[in-house]
């Protein structure tokens, strides 16, 4: 077992106290939103918090309505953020639950309008999922989208102009995981079978010169986006400018700052890590709150969200037995940075 942290950080303040599982939170122009992946149970997926404590189902309650049909509804939202053009953009990952099967229609990138509070646009995905695919997060840089598959490892390159996409590094090593430890334990499925979550987290740096990308288990590498955005490259010629970066633990989340610092959740030790350019690291924070921290968000004022979600703790990812302690918290802290240029949100 690794050393858990005993002593809570006086510099963590709750942000949002949620009666479900919630592994996702933006902020955009004043508003908060806020993504939950269903591991506690169905219910909305998709959410405004409002300054009274209150949550509207986001942008409105077909859209959250509980069935899989991709028809304008969401089939599974894994993550949600505020794109460099103003709006929100949400990631359905088109299956019902990691492991499950891809629903035809189903994995897209959402794009409301929040001053509208309507769906503007729809990026489908189809043509470059795999039937066992799970579409996780995603990230941005001069017109296009990149995704990480946490379920049949690749990485997706989305034209945002043309709504073309194509599938790469599709099971190369850089985007295949190994099993995910938190709180010392590996995680297992309802059968007892241990879980492997595939490309995951990724970031592009602030130059918009570098995407940067890990599978849950760890192990960070980093291609240039110049030969992502390149569809002329072959499988093998993409492959070799791929890059070992650092050896990350199993994570949960991940953020960038515009100077290029990644801040890494520790999900194996409760911890926040501060990855610098030079590639040296810090402990940013560390507190037994902190229980698997997924997509942070680091906002105009210099705050980091971290939602402390449990993730490990639900029946899917705790060998069938939900051991999740509510609320679950939101935290944020001040840290000495901000975030990068809208342009690499």
């Amino acid at each position: 077992m690794p050393l858990l942290p005993t002593e809570e950080d006086p510099r963590l303040t709750s942000a949002l106290t949620e009666n479900r599982v919630c592994t996702g939170v933006t902020t955009l122009r004043g508003r908060v939103f806020v993504s939950y992946p269903s591991a506690d149970g169905p219910g909305v997926q998709v959410a405004e918090a409002l300054p009274d404590g209150g949550r509207n189902p986001y942008p409105d309650a077909t859209w959250n309505r509980p069935d899989q049909s991709p028809d304008g509804a969401f089939v599974h939202v894994n993550g949600l953020r505020a794109g460099p053009d103003g709006r929100l953009w949400i990631v359905d990952s088109g299956a019902p639950q990691l492991g499950a099967r891809q629903v035809p229609g189903g994995p897209r990138l959402i794009v409301v309008n929040v001053d509208r509070d309507r769906v503007d646009r729809i990026h489908h995905l189809d043509a470059a999922v795999r039937p066992d695919s799970y579409i996780d997060d995603v990230r941005f840089h001069d017109g296009t989208a990149y995704l990480t598959d946490a379920g049949a490892p690749g990485l997706v390159v989305l034209d945002l102009d043309s709504g073309r996409c194509r599938r790469v590094l599709d099971g190369h090593p850089s985007t295949v995981g190994g099993p995910v430890v938190a709180d010392g334990r590996a995680l297992r499925d309802p059968s007892g079978a241990e879980v492997c979550l595939h490309a995951d987290q990724l970031e592009v740096s602030p130059d918009g010169r570098w995407l940067y990308y890990q599978p849950a288990s760890g192990g960070m590498s980093r291609i240039g986006t110049r030969w992502l955005d390149d569809p002329t490259l072959s499988p093998a010629e993409l492959a070799r400018r791929v890059e070992p970066w650092w050896d990350t633990p199993s994570t949960g989340g991940t953020a960038i700052d515009a100077l290029g610092t990644i801040y890494v959740s520790d999900v194996e030790r409760r911890r926040v890590l501060a990855l610098a350019p030079d590639r040296s690291v810090r402990t940013l924070v560390a507190d037994p709150r902190l229980s698997w921290v997924d997509a942070m968000w680091l906002d105009t004022d210099g705050q980091l969200w971290m939602p402390a979600a449990q993730l490990h703790l639900t029946a899917g990812l705790n060998g069938g037995h939900s051991a999740v302690d509510y609320p679950v918290e939101v935290y944020r802290m001040p840290v000495d940075a901000v975030p990068p240029p809208l342009g690499t949100a």
